[in-house]
């Protein structure tokens, strides 16, 4: 049962209690597993489930490959996960190097993009320090171009200059021709590469016939390999993407829709405060002060002693991201001060929004707080809200392990603005 309230806001099954005021003061954990799908680690579970089992519906994954691949995985244990992720890819890889010689070209599609992901799935808990994660982000990238190929209208690589540095993405076409299209340009968060963002909703926009495209932002991919770390006016690298965007013939300028998740949900808003010609911007969730938002984090607090009781996998995977933000891996507390200015100011955007927030974080008082204040004063005439319920398998963070219900809230609201 929903509750429609003013401003087209629409509240969806949230538990008793999870509403800011009636909720007690906890710590935000943005990767907690609020199903367990396999592992006893929360970390690995929830990476397991959400990120790589809910990859499945964009041809991200196959349910049996995955939990086969789980049952070898020594739990917790990060480098057991890396190795098993690694031989699960070159298996389907080979499968899709016989089906290609053998001029099976769906076959071979089909097995390059499962291989990219599970590539990419080892780099999870993958330090900079590791040898093996440049090679292996290649090798991801490099069957996902390949996949691409096979497409029709085929997967573009894209590379956008940003100041020293060039982000590197991929943009499809909707249709063939020269016809301007919708276009959605999908934004990733604090973990993210380009793969995460095309499996995450890319073949859902090409059913519906948008344009799509998606980079790694400074700070995303292996970006900080260049010394190219999260910094927060991320509204510039932002516009250099829409500039590109623009410059395409094939590209609808007045259907210009920018997606932000995770981190990505204050980047996208922040982008459309200082960029007017994005046309509509949705957040998922919304992330009004990052600096805010993390001081209620565990890693504001956590101490070393607490650190080594954590599993390698949940220790890595945190130290990973400190890495993006220019940080020692060690200091997690640093995440504190690192994300101050990575803010945007409601009332200041003006494009059509949608706020998008799973059931599962919107228990969090922080985030719950962060997301009234922007449905309420946004500076959009056009605004709407939806949390997804529990009950349909929408509670986790970003809203990873339903898909589908993520695509038809969030396209239904775009085509409805386009129209």
């Amino acid at each position: 049962m929903r509750r429609t309230l003013a401003l087209l806001l629409c509240l969806a099954l949230v538990p008793p209690g999870a509403r800011a005021a009636e909720a007690p003061e906890r710590a935000v954990d943005p990767h907690a597993a609020h199903v367990r799908f396999h592992f006893q680690d929360l970390e690995m579970d929830f990476v397991f489930g959400s990120l790589i089992l809910g990859a499945a519906t964009n041809h991200g994954c196959e349910i049996g490959e995955a939990f086969a691949t789980a049952a070898r995985i020594t739990d917790g244990d990060a480098a057991s996960w890396q190795a098993e992720w690694i031989r699960t890819a070159a298996l389907v890889q080979a499968r899709g190097e016989q089906s290609l010689a053998a001029g099976h070209a769906v076959s071979a599609r089909e097995q390059f993009l499962r291989a990219c992901y599970y590539y990419r799935a080892a780099m999870v808990s993958m330090l900079p320090d590791d040898p093996r994660l440049r090679d292996t982000a290649r090798k991801s990238r490099s069957l996902l171009l390949r996949a691409g190929k096979l497409m029709t209208p085929p997967l573009e690589y894209v590379e956008i200059p940003f100041g020293k540095t060039k982000m590197p993405g991929v943009f499809r076409k909707a249709a063939p021709g020269k016809a301007p299209a919708k276009t959605l340009i999908m934004i990733g968060g604090a973990e993210t590469f380009v793969e995460d963002q095309f499996f995450y909703i890319a073949p859902q926009a090409f059913e519906r016939g948008y344009n799509f495209l998606t980079v790694d932002l400074p700070g995303q991919g292996l970006l900080p390999l260049e010394g190219q770390f999260f910094r927060p006016a991320m509204d510039k690298p932002l516009r250099a993407v829409v500039d590109y965007a623009l410059s395409r013939k094939d590209v609808d300028r007045k259907r210009l829709a920018m997606y932000g998740i995770s981190s990505g949900g204050g980047f996208a808003p922040q982008a459309a405060q200082h960029d007017k010609r994005i046309t509509a911007v949705v957040m998922n969730n919304c992330v009004v002060d990052a600096g805010i938002g993390v001081a209620k984090m565990a890693v504001a607090t956590v101490t070393p002693e607490a650190m080594a009781t954590w599993s390698s996998f949940k220790l890595q995977t945190n130290e990973g991201v400190a890495w993006r933000f220019g940080l020692d891996p060690r200091d997690l507390n640093g995440l504190v001060k690192a994300n101050e200015g990575f803010s945007f100011d409601p009332p200041r955007v003006s494009a059509p929004a949608f706020i998008l927030v799973s059931s599962g974080e919107y228990g969090s008082p922080e985030i719950a707080r962060q997301t009234e204040q922007c449905i309420t004063t946004l500076g959009s005439a056009e605004k709407r809200l939806v949390v997804t319920p529990a009950d349909e398998g929408a509670v986790n963070h970003c809203v990873m392990e339903n898909r589908s219900l993520m695509s038809q809230e969030v396209f239904d609201w775009l085509d409805r603005v386009f129209r």
